[in-house]
């Protein structure tokens, strides 16, 4: 491993790691109670909390949760937005000894209700009346839920009371029995369940995955072990704390001591970005295709001689940056013109996240190649990782160094993860990290686990310096007429680089020589298109259907094509009068495609293909 000369893993940090999330989150506190812990919107302000103020809160609401008559490894349920409150609440029941469940909020009443009856949930955290709602709905079911507790809301004085409400019966526990949440986390163990999270329900009916307080202690051990992040850098983290991807990254403070600004909000995130100024973000592939659309969509359409200066210090940035993937630095001309592109251009771009990004993290789907390398010449390297939340999330990881992270790769496995790859090409893992099981499933269970390795689902590579490459998911590859099979995630990813106006692009086919797609397009980046080209006014159903946007979509998709094998190339397509979205079921919370879901909805569509 070539690449990895002036990697020193801390091996020590893993193998000596505590035995619970709740003795991480104690040690914490102690260890740094006065530094900033989170940082949250209040208004225009953000207020913080330091690690003694969070310890409070998170020990009072243990401490009513005990009171409410949880038991250690018992379930709450969360169904709840990412903000400051889902935080406190997880960090206490962490500390109470007892297991997160985790639901969108976007989840409908029946698929709440099974999760918490699957789970066995024993107090339901809902963030307000609408949440509360869907409960409700379905509470004649719920025999084993003690309590609802609101958090924007109120009480009914009997089934349902506020979190101010839990906190306050927690603080007069305490006051009677000073040791009776620090009893909890001295009884917790590695293997005591922490959580169990929900699949996303991508190809089915979500699973419950159950992983034990060693699966978190290992992820904060393992990056730290790496030098990945250390207590000076700032989070921002606006990812779906219910989904795995999220929760990893609340524990990793925990472990290094950084503050973490927290706000799910996804419409804020750019404002935020600039206001808050953090080192690190973690996100999901199509927040940075939003922004390269954005970007480069502004500056072509501004043309001139701000389009040509744009266009100029781009090429400049793309070259430096491929000399220092190369373990270069530039010299001469080369870094007198990046200097002054830097001054004019690349800066300026940096500005708009804050002006202090270390590194990004891009997780839960491919990230386009093109992209990625867009924002290394800017300046903002974006790490890819990999994981399931059958793996705890972070399993495979870049490193953010120049001459180390190899853009096109999820990296490689944290320290004590191990992985192979199968016969049929499924990538195959195990390690501290991987899952104990499916709750309350052992026939899911039994398939995805065989001695002690995890299938994986995902077809993969793993090249000569120990780099993985993530190629397609084993269930979306399709076989043409010809015998040759087609990776749908990876042109789609493709498309996404060379089509700034973009949304989805949705590849199928139906065992013949023969690709289709539905595509969808951005409505921020074609309402400006449309403004350009004598649509201004127009609505987005109008623009997406035009025959101009056809044939601006048809001079993309030739491009796509010329970069695919015959038998790869789309020969077909359909655009949508209206993009997909979380709240129509089409995507997951983490914005990942449902692609059974949006191709069974949309077969009309597909199936005109073939018989029109």
């Amino acid at each position: 491993m070539a690449r990895l000369i002036d990697e020193q893993p801390d091996l020590a940090l893993i193998e000596n790691r505590v035995p619970s999330v709740g003795h991480l989150f104690r040690d914490r506190v102690a260890a740094t109670p006065d530094a900033d812990a989170f940082l949250y919107p209040d208004g225009d302000a953000w207020p913080t909390l330091s690690w003694a103020q969070a310890g409070e809160r998170a020990y009072a609401l243990a401490a009513g949760l005990v009171e409410l008559g949880v038991q250690p490894e018992e379930r709450v349920a969360l169904s709840c937005s990412t903000r400051i409150e889902w935080v406190l609440v997880d960090l206490a029941v962490m500390c109470a000894g007892a297991a997160t469940t985790t639901i969108y909020p976007t989840t409908l009443s029946q698929d709440v209700a099974f999760i918490i009856t699957d789970s066995g949930s024993r107090v339901v955290v809902a963030e307000d009346d609408e949440q509360v709602a869907k409960v409700l709905e379905h509470r004649a079911e719920l025999g084993a839920v003690l309590k609802i507790v609101v958090i924007d809301g109120s009480g009914d004085g009997g089934d349902i009371i506020t979190l101010a409400e839990l906190e306050e019966l927690g603080r007069r526990r305490l006051e009677s029995e000073p040791g009776v949440v620090d009893a909890r986390i001295d009884a917790l163990t590695p293997e005591h369940l922490a959580t169990i999270i929900y699949t996303s329900g991508t190809t089915g009916r979500p699973k419950g995955v159950r992983l034990p307080h060693s699966a978190w202690t290992y992820e904060g051990a393992g990056v730290d072990a790496v030098h990945l992040l250390g207590p000076d850098d700032l989070q921002y983290l606006w990812l779906p704390l219910a989904h795995v991807f999220g929760k990893c990254l609340l524990v990793l403070p925990l472990q290094m001591g950084f503050p973490t600004a927290v706000d799910g909000r996804v419409d804020q995130i750019v404002a935020n970005l600039a206001v808050v100024r953090p080192t690190f973000m973690g996100a999901a592939p199509r927040i940075f295709e939003k922004a390269y659309g954005r970007i480069t969509t502004m500056m072509a359409d501004e043309g001139g001689v701000k389009q040509k200066l744009f266009t100029w210090a781009s090429g400049v940035g793309q070259e430096v940056a491929e000399i220092r993937a190369s373990g270069g630095e530039p010299a001469g001309l080369l870094k007198a013109k990046h200097a002054v592109a830097d001054k004019l251009v690349l800066s300026k771009i940096r500005e708009r996240f804050g002006g202090r990004i270390r590194f990004f993290i891009s997780g839960s789907a491919a990230l386009n190649h093109d992209i990625a390398r867009w924002f290394d010449a800017m300046g903002l390297t974006i790490i890819e990782g990999y994981g399931l939340t059958e793996s705890s999330a972070a399993s495979i990881v870049n490193r953010p160094r120049p001459g180390v992270n190899k853009i096109g790769t999820v990296g490689w496995p944290l320290p004590g993860t191990e992985v192979r790859i199968a016969d049929d090409g499924e990538l195959l893992m195990r390690g501290p990290g991987v899952m104990t099981g499916y709750h309350q499933n052992d026939e899911a269970t039994a398939e995805a686990l065989q001695d002690g390795w995890l299938a994986t689902g995902d077809i993969a590579e793993i090249d000569e310096d120990g780099y993985v490459r993530i190629t397609d998911r084993k269930k979306d590859l399709f076989k043409t007429s010809g015998g040759k099979y087609v990776a749908p995630s990876r042109i789609e990813s493709l498309f996404k680089g060379i089509c700034p106006y973009a949304s989805q692009l949705i590849v199928e086919g139906d065992g013949r020589n023969f690709v289709s797609a539905l595509i969808t397009l951005d409505h921020d980046a074609i309402t400006a298109w449309a403004a350009k080209n004598g649509m201004a006014g127009d609505s987005y159903a109008q623009i997406v259907t035009s025959s101009a946007a056809r044939e601006m979509v048809q001079r993309h998709v030739d491009q796509l094509n010329q970069q695919l094998a015959r038998h790869e190339q789309v020969k077909q397509f359909h655009i949508l009068d209206h993009d997909l979205s979380i709240e129509d079921g089409d995507l997951t919370p983490s914005m990942k495609l449902k692609r059974r879901a949006v191709t069974a909805k949309y077969k009309d569509e597909l199936d005109a293909f073939y018989t029109g």
